[in-house]
């Protein structure tokens, strides 16, 4: 039994071995995750024909029925996430992406909250250098390389950056003060209703 776990360990441990290089592999293959809108996934199909070449096989992990604008049936391998539910479906889903030894995967990581656990699951049990999709189909690499802009990217998705900070500050400072405010509220209401039930019970032998 304790075989069945081995690949799954290989293949985090490889994930995490990613993140400490900068080196990029050449892209034989790209898988992309489509975790996000069709239309920024379909600038990225095209930013990616243009930087890495027409000839190069992408294919697609995607919750939607249809190919984006792009790919083409013929040629892209399509991994529709409704064929692969429940914990043995997941599984499978992992073993066959490993199988295919995809060097590079794309994952869209917009405002949206699509395909949130399987984006971040895929990224982490198979082992490929990881590529970030923002909403405007930009992309950086995530490693050790470009943790500035891992920062940025992150402060920016916590509303920590620009005008947003000062409500999100404001939210985090006066959460504790509001918590006690309702909690006081709440046992005054009931001090005051136990007092009014202990009356009405004394009140008639008096």
């Amino acid at each position: 039994m304790p075989h069945q776990h081995q690949p799954n360990t290989r293949a985090i441990f490889e994930s995490v071995r990613y993140l400490f290089s900068g080196r990029i592999p050449e892209a034989s293959s790209i898988l992309l995750v489509e975790s996000g809108s069709r239309d920024i996934l379909e600038k990225a199909v095209a930013s990616l024909r243009r930087s890495r070449g027409s000839d190069v096989p992408i294919d697609l992990v995607s919750c939607f029925s249809n190919l984006p604008r792009g790919l083409e049936a013929a040629s892209t391998r399509v991994y529709r996430v409704s064929d692969y539910r429940g914990r043995q479906g997941h599984a499978r889903l992992y073993r066959e992406l490993r199988a295919r030894r995809y060097p590079l995967i794309g994952i869209v990581c917009s405002e949206e909250p699509l395909m949130l656990k399987w984006k971040w699951a895929i990224g982490l049990r198979v082992p490929a250098k990881i590529f970030i999709i923002n909403e405007n189909a930009d992309y950086f690499w995530l490693d050790r390389m470009h943790l500035k802009i891992i920062r940025q990217f992150a402060v920016a998705r916590a509303g920590l950056a620009g005008s947003g900070a000062v409500r999100t500050l404001a939210r985090l400072f006066s959460f504790p003060f509001a918590l006690f405010y309702l909690l006081l509220y709440a046992g005054v209401v009931h001090a005051r209703r136990a007092l009014r039930l202990r009356f009405r019970r004394v009140s008639p032998a008096s």
